[in-house]
């Protein structure tokens, strides 16, 4: 290509390119100005509204034909925005953008066909005569291309009309400057975010409706192990993997392929088959080259990814649904054990279920007309009569009909709406106390609290206010934990419990035998009772594998003196192997089922 002209400060007087000496390009400011270009990730993008409406208003005030963002690459001149050009780049050689470029100064050419420089270039053989261009340069220095005018008529240009350009230059990088640093990239990966996703899957409907993509959802770790890395590393061990795991995609990567980073530790790629090749050959390099631990402070950190694989035709799905659907399968590709999964309709009609249930569950507490609760009894095995009731809560969905709580319950307690969802249960249950007791009748109450319960500093405070509020005794209240529940953050549970203890509240352990059965734990709990699982109460007939194991919890729970309470007790000859082994109480649909509170303080009290 011909010499580049002189570098003349962005502010100077516009000179045409005619007179200007030549120079040569220092090799190392190119690399560093093109390594700057490319990190912008700018090239071989789709045409956005965001740098179109300057080359509209530009093309307009000149009143000229043609107006580009034009990005000066290592051999051509390549158009991020562009109107009146059939395409969208030309070669680098010759043309008057890289004199802006080189110049890192405006460039005026009033006729480019009598301009020695440039009359044998594209431009003038398409026919354009008159060029100015104004340069694009970063807050580093680094210029990136030109902000250019052409018309097919030569012309001189105003100082006015100059000052004009580089306006429009400047609006060019401030738009350049705000999808890269203000929300629409990540600081840590240097990726582009899940903003940029949903902008450039905009401008890709509109360029190309119905084409076909695949969007790949790459999760490096579940949710337990990146929870685990954290408590026992710190962030810093999750910075280095991601800092790791960007530069192999970025690497990796070839044309077809847009990475973006889109949660703490997962990627989703937009792939074009037809460039990149099939997804299954992406999943692979990148699955190989992510296999290798990681170091953090001098420490080897594996990796364990998976893809979410989720094929779509441009125009048909949002952005949050192409990201949905992808992390469905891989949360799929997760649970089966593979290294990939197919987006599944069906998975994802279970994911879309659990997210409705959720979100209406929030409006159900507002205005709880659908939510009630039922009571199941506990029946004292020496007297017979009810020694409490197990409040059970139910919902009734306006659309969907009545909801199991076995499906929305765990929901609930692994998001913030676990704490209202207690608060309404124990409110509601006593307030029926106070209402049985209102009619002669005085019936321990038990409420199931989950682990998230737990870890409120204001839970015992709360509940006392509660019982004060209702003129209620902490005796009659009695709380249910599962034994996972009492093992997360153990130490400030036990002191939870140790605080509703001594106001008198009654702590049960539910579920009792599936969990951890730490026995020299359970010693250390300041519990009064335990709940044997249905799991081996079920089938107690004599040659059922779970009657010694059964009758060995009895016998323990005993000698640390503790209430046995057995669960999902439903034939007689169960109630009689129980009673025989001296459990205390026992509770199922034998001897009742879940039930409104009148009809429990029918059957069992009036």
């Amino acid at each position: 290509m011909d010499a580049p002209l002189v570098p003349q400060p962005a502010d100077a007087d516009a000179v045409p390119a005619a007179t200007a000496p030549s120079c040569t390009i220092d090799p190392t400011a190119e690399a560093a100005r093109l390594a700057a270009l490319r990190d912008l990730a700018l090239l071989d993008t789709l045409e956005s509204d965001g740098y179109d409406r300057i080359t509209r208003m530009a093309s307009r005030l000149f009143n000229v034909p043609v107006a580009a963002v034009s990005l000066t690459d290592a051999h051509r001149q390549w158009f991020k925005s562009h109107v009146g050009t059939a395409g969208r780049e030309i070669p680098r050689d010759k043309a008057p953008c890289a004199a802006v470029t080189a110049q890192a100064g405006m460039v005026v050419v009033p006729d480019l066909q009598q301009d020695p420089r440039f009359a044998d270039s594209v431009l003038a053989r398409s026919g354009m005569r008159f060029y100015a261009g104004a340069p694009l340069i970063t807050r580093d220095g680094h210029v990136l291309g030109a902000m250019c005018v052409l018309d097919r008529t030569p012309r001189e240009t105003s100082e006015e009309e100059q000052a004009s350009l580089r306006d429009f230059a400047a609006m060019v990088m401030a738009q350049v400057e705000l999808e890269h640093d203000y929300g629409r990239r990540d600081p840590l990966s240097g990726l582009p975010n899940r903003n940029q996703f949903a902008n450039d899957l905009a401008d890709l409907a509109r360029a190309r409706p119905g084409a076909p993509r695949v969007l790949l959802l790459v999760s490096l770790l579940d949710p337990t192990r990146l929870q685990e890395l954290v408590s026992v590393m710190g962030t810093r061990c999750i910075d280095d993997l991601v800092q790791a795991s960007s530069r192999i995609l970025k690497a990796r990567l070839g044309r077809g392929c847009t990475a973006y980073h889109v949660d703490v530790v997962s990627y989703a790629v937009l792939l074009d088959e037809a460039e990149a090749g099939p997804w299954t050959t992406v999943t692979t390099a990148l699955s190989a080259a992510l296999a290798v631990p990681v170091g953090s402070n001098g420490i080897p950190v594996q990796m364990m990814p998976v893809f979410g694989v989720s094929p779509f035709d441009v125009g048909d799905a949002a952005a949050d649904d192409a990201l949905r659907t992808g992390i469905s399968a891989a949360n799929d590709a997760r649970t089966m054990g593979l290294d990939s999964a197919v987006y599944s309709p069906a998975s994802d009609a279970a994911n879309r279920r659990r997210l409705t249930l959720l979100s209406d569950f929030a409006d159900a507490l507002a205005q709880p007309a659908g939510l009630s609760l039922v009571y199941q009894p506990r029946i004292d095995l020496r007297t017979g009569r009810c020694a409490g009731a197990e409040a059970l809560l139910r919902w009734r969905h306006p659309t969907l009909g009545d909801i199991s709580p076995a499906e929305f319950v765990p929901l609930v307690e692994q998001t913030a709406l676990a704490r209202p969802m207690t608060e309404w249960v124990l409110r509601a249950a006593l307030d029926q106390q106070v209402a049985w007791q209102a009619q002669g009748a005085m019936i321990p109450v038990s409420v199931n609290v989950s682990a998230r319960n737990l870890e409120e500093t204001d839970f015992l405070p709360r509940l006392a206010a509660h019982l004060a509020q209702r003129g209620l005794r902490a005796s009659g209240v009695e709380l249910e934990l599962t034994e996972t529940a009492l093992i997360r953050n153990a130490e400030q549970v036990l002191v939870q419990l140790v605080g509703l203890r001594d106001m008198g509240v009654t702590i049960a352990i539910d579920d009792f035998g599936t969990g951890y059965s730490n026995f020299d734990y359970l010693r250390k709990l300041p519990a009064r009772a335990v709940k044997l699982d249905r799991s081996f109460v079920g089938d107690l007939g004599p040659d059922a594998d779970a009657r010694p194991l059964a009758r060995a919890m009895i016998g323990i729970a005993h000698d640390l003196g503790l209430r046995v309470v057995a669960e999902g007790v439903e034939t007689q000859d169960t109630l009689d192997v129980l009673r025989a082994w001296n459990c205390d109480e026992v509770q199922g649909y034998f001897t009742g089922r879940p039930m409104a509170a009148a009809a429990l303080l029918q059957a069992f009290v009036g």
